[in-house]
């Protein structure tokens, strides 16, 4: 190899060096997978190759308008709202899953004699109660219920069992059992309600223990009252806090969000209007939207060069006979003779296009596109004129153009 191809090799590598992306050129893809096939680990810019297209001026801007958020004052980003854990006082325990205890047949017939027995099943239960057993109360009970299943007192009893046994839950379905069938059994309350601050259901053994105590005040009853109520005060203090907090954070939310519909409302309303004035000031000729065609020589005395854009077509041929029924309130007949010859070197004959072009009431009329298509339409074809004669806003516009066309009179 000459020295000359050496010293090419040498700087063709240390370009390599300086700037990888000249190997994500596919023409060097060859250079690439053999440098690969060595071992070589080359960087991310080595593989992905960067194209560069030229946008226009008006490409980029529209481009960088796209890009631009509307500027919205944030707050910064509110940290989650997690609650706390609650420091509450008293003893639990773990719900019972035992299967649900018999329950009595409501639809039995209760006689007198089974009132009689269902008492003397009571009886023996709370002989067994006051002896510590538990079980067995509760199997005199049970056939108490089953002896007189409308009996509220059998199922409040055999519920203050369940609560002693420490089976909450079984205490609850005979306590909600007791209350089916008397909604003021005081003793139904008080064993529901502590049954329920057995399991930590704070706010409800509040609630039922506060409706025992007016049925039917005991000593017991005050006495859980003082456990579950600071504990039920605390939960209620908790979630008004947290609701507070959540419902503070909604309304910032909700307000952020009302601004920032604001000021892209406000940000697509500037775009537009930045839009049609960039396509106003494109358009060609001096006066908005132009007359396209032009008049060959301008108008005479007017603005030097003519007026670029000009009237359509210069309207070839004039207008023979002049504008067919003239306007209403402007010139009968129409204007005899018409435009003759599409006016070289200007318009021949007595008009003076400086009074059209300082008359204030005609140039503000020239900038409305509705206006300026009605006239662009007229000259056109004269015979369209008829048309136009109903509309409130060209009609008026044509008339003074044609009494500036006539002349001193």
């Amino acid at each position: 190899m000459d020295a000359t191809t050496v010293e090419e090799l040498k700087q063709f590598i240390e370009q390599c060096k300086s700037s990888p992306s000249i190997l994500a050129d596919p023409s060097l893809f060859f250079f690439r997978d053999y440098l690969e096939s060595l071992g070589a680990k080359l960087p991310a810019s080595a593989r992905k190759k960067s194209y560069v297209v030229e946008e226009s001026d008006e490409e980029m801007e529209e481009k960088e308008e796209s890009q631009v958020e509307p500027q919205v004052e944030e707050e910064e980003e509110e940290e989650e709202i997690i609650e706390s854990d609650l420091e509450l006082e008293g003893d639990t325990v773990d719900p019972d899953n035992d299967p649900p205890q018999k329950m009595g047949d409501p639809s039995v017939e209760v006689t007198d004699e089974c009132r009689d027995a269902s008492q003397e099943a009571k009886a023996k239960a709370m002989e067994a109660l006051s002896q510590g057993k538990l079980e067995e109360a509760i199997e005199h009970l049970t056939e108490a219920i089953s002896l007189n299943p409308t009996s509220a007192i059998m199922y409040a009893t055999r519920a203050t069992v369940y609560i002693k046994m420490k089976k909450p839950n079984a205490a609850i379905r005979d306590a909600n059992a007791a209350l089916e069938i008397n909604p003021d059994s005081a003793k139904g309350y008080k064993s529901r309600g502590m049954a329920q601050a057995m399991l930590g259901q704070w706010e409800d053994a509040a609630k039922d223990l506060h409706l025992a105590s007016k049925l039917d005040y005991d000593e017991e009853i005050s006495a859980v009252l003082k456990k579950v109520e600071p504990n039920a005060h605390r939960i209620e203090e908790h979630r008004r806090k947290y609701e507070r907090l959540h419902k503070e954070r909604g309304d910032r939310k909700a307000e952020r969000e009302r601004q920032r519909r604001r000021a892209k409302a406000q940000a697509d309303y500037e775009k537009a209007k930045k839009q049609e004035q960039s396509s106003s000031s494109r358009k060609p000729g001096g006066m908005p939207g132009g007359f396209p065609g032009g008049m060959p020589g301008g108008f005479p005395g007017a603005m030097p060069g003519g007026m670029p854009g000009g009237f359509p077509g210069a309207m070839p041929g004039g207008m023979p006979g002049g504008f067919p029924g003239a306007m209403p309130g402007g010139m009968p007949g129409g204007m005899p003779g018409g435009f003759p010859g599409a006016m070289p070197g200007g318009m021949p004959g007595n008009v003076d296009f400086s009074k059209i072009l300082n008359d204030p009431e005609l140039m503000a009329a020239f900038s409305d596109p509705e206006i300026m298509a009605a006239l662009q339409d007229v000259m056109k074809n004269p015979a369209n004129l008829a048309k136009h004669q109903a509309n409130p806003k060209v009609a008026p516009t044509i008339a003074k153009m044609m009494g500036k066309f006539a002349g001193p009179q």
